[in-house]
């Protein structure tokens, strides 16, 4: 049964029958897209390392909400920027903190998007780090009390779900326990069970003013040598009570996600990162790419391998890309 009975290309000689046997579809429902709210009114600060991704406050972030909606983004995620920091990151889990503040005038505009808040705190900590330290040590469990506060306060001020990065152990079940003790049991946790100490983080940290001020974080995020190890994460977290787990960064890590895929049966998620975004947006300033046709690659190779959701600034563009070519 060979050539000439056999001739692949026969399933790939019109754009119909291409659509007809594609076996991955990106669409609309696979998208989350990420926003940097800040303190202020009427900002509107572009990152210099994220083109076309800004600072927002709160008045500039309603209004980009908005335009999410209409473009048909689902669910954004939310990274808090501070006034102040202080060495226990305090104002991310106080109830007068920039994300709370963010969530209850969100949730005042009755937007058809879900709210997903991060909960670490390298954001508010003035060391930069995603725990509280001692010396040059992050402790782990004294870091947990607080990022269960914060991720209460996140659901209090109206996050529909949480997701903790910061890496610590066992801080899933700590958040599990405490929103249902606080009587949010259906609130869900989207853990970043995977994530790797990784070179591609750099704009965002940029983005975010988190660069820790010493060393590294190579003590709570994972080593990008090691796969068999991701698996034990993300199967701890399952079992503390995550309803989703994410692999970050995605495109360096797409055997992660699919091995992933392969093992568990809860949602996996893939984040899309600052430098994987950053890459993308220089080449294509620069004329040596096309931006639409390699970003909607990206995201469908992100998505065959096996991941049911996306986390990516490139979100709210493609879907306007995809919405132009009926690809809905």
């Amino acid at each position: 049964m060979g050539y000439p009975r056999i001739r692949m290309r026969r399933l790939r000689s019109s754009p119909i029958i291409r659509d007809l046997v594609r076996e991955t579809h990106l669409t609309r429902d696979d998208l989350i897209y990420p926003l940097f709210v800040c303190e202020g009114r009427n900002v509107r600060q572009e990152i210099s390392t994220m083109p076309g991704v800004c600072r927002l406050s709160i008045d500039q972030l309603v209004r980009e909400a908005e335009e999410c909606a209409a473009a048909g983004v689902k669910a954004i995620i939310l990274f808090g920027i501070p006034a102040e920091k202080d060495e226990s990151g305090s104002s991310g889990f106080r109830g007068d903190g920039i994300v709370q503040k963010a969530l209850r005038e969100l949730k005042t505009r009755g937007l058809p998007l879900m709210l997903i808040t991060d909960v670490c705190l390298c954001e508010y900590t003035s060391h930069g780090h995603c725990g509280l330290v001692r010396g040059h040590q992050i402790l782990n469990d004294e870091t947990v009390e607080l990022l269960v506060r914060q991720a209460v306060s996140h659901v209090q001020a109206g996050a529909d779900m949480v997701a903790p990065s910061d890496m610590m152990d066992f801080r899933v079940r700590a958040i599990r326990e405490a929103l249902n003790k606080n009587g949010f049991m259906d609130t869900g946790i989207l853990s970043y069970a995977v994530k790797y100490a990784s070179a591609y983080y750099g704009p965002f940290r940029e983005a975010a003013h988190s660069a820790p001020g010493f060393g590294d974080r190579k003590t709570y995020q994972m080593d990008p040598a090691n796969s068999r190890e991701a698996l034990k994460e993300a199967r701890q977290d399952v079992i503390e009570g995550a309803d989703m787990v994410m692999v970050k960064p995605a495109l360096a890590y797409l055997d992660i996600v699919a091995m992933l895929r392969r093992e568990l049966t809860v949602p996996i998620a893939a984040y899309n990162v600052s430098g994987e975004y950053s890459m993308v947006k220089a080449a294509a300033q620069k004329g040596w790419v096309d931006e639409k046709a390699i970003v909607l690659e990206t995201l469908l190779s992100i998505k065959r391998a096996g991941a049911d959701i996306i986390i990516s600034y490139h979100a709210k563009d493609a879907l306007n890309w995809m919405h132009e070519d009926k690809k809905f």
